[in-house]
């Protein structure tokens, strides 16, 4: 569980880099949204039949699916 609360950290931060987001959010929710946003990702890849053969792609879609909740976030204006 440890490890993916850290992992989850390290998702939701690079997502936030990426969607330019990074000084708005805390610790907490870089875990949240990596955790969340990487189930998102897997989920919407298992549904258009893309599945993560290393733990390169296994990256990219965690972190495509917290930059997607990001994304969706900003959308309803929760982070701004």
């Amino acid at each position: 569980m440890i490890v993916n609360l850290i992992i989850g950290g390290i998702v939701g931060w690079l997502a936030s880099m990426v969607m330019k987001t990074n000084a708005q959010m805390g610790i907490i929710a870089n875990v949240i949204i990596g955790i969340v946003g990487s189930a998102i990702g897997f989920w919407l890849a298992g549904v258009m039949g893309i599945g993560a053969t290393g733990s390169i792609m296994s990256w990219i879609i965690s972190i495509a699916g917290a930059a997607l909740l990001i994304f969706g976030l900003k959308a309803v204006n929760v982070l701004k």
